[in-house]
This record gives structure tokens, sequence and C-alpha cells, in this order.
């Protein structure tokens, strides 16, 4: 790596405010604030609306949708050849 071109990368906090879950992960982010974390050390803390812990897609509460009704609807309106076509 190139020195001085590459931008500092420290520990830092994200804390979820949705789902009221912090994460201490390495990053370059610059923060305003700063947070004591669990091991007695003060860390830059960077608030974010949504996380993997509160993320529909992640939790599992995500909703399914009815592709199966899509795919019947396009089949009745432009029949079965228009799909086998490609």
């Amino acid at each position: 790596m190139r020195p001085g071109i590459h931008p500092l990368s420290r520990p830092v906090v994200f804390r979820d405010r949705a789902a009221d879950v912090a994460f201490l992960t390495r990053s370059t982010a610059v923060a305003s604030q700063t947070i004591e974390w669990e091991d007695g050390n003060t860390y830059p803390l960077i608030d974010v609306e949504i996380s993997s812990a509160g993320h529909p897609f992640y939790t599992g509460t995500s909703r399914v949708l009815d592709t199966a009704g899509r795919v019947e609807r396009f089949e009745r309106r432009y029949g079965r050849a228009a799909s086998a076509r490609r």
C-alpha cells in the first residue's frame, strides 16, 4: 500500500437506533459523538437508522411477495407461448 493515500481505519461503534443494538467494528467514518464500550474504552459513536439487527430481511420478518400469482396473471394475459419464446 502506498503511504499517505489511505484513510485511517480505527475501531468505531455503530448503534442501530431502531433495534437498540450496538456493534464495535473498524471503520474510516468520522464521528462527532463518543461512547464508553463494554471493555471500558471510549470509542467514536455513529448512529444508524437500520442495520442487520433490525432489517426485515435479516430478522426473517420480511413479507413474501405473491410471485406465483404474478406469473399466472402474465401467462393468462399474454399466453404461455410468450414466456417460452425467450
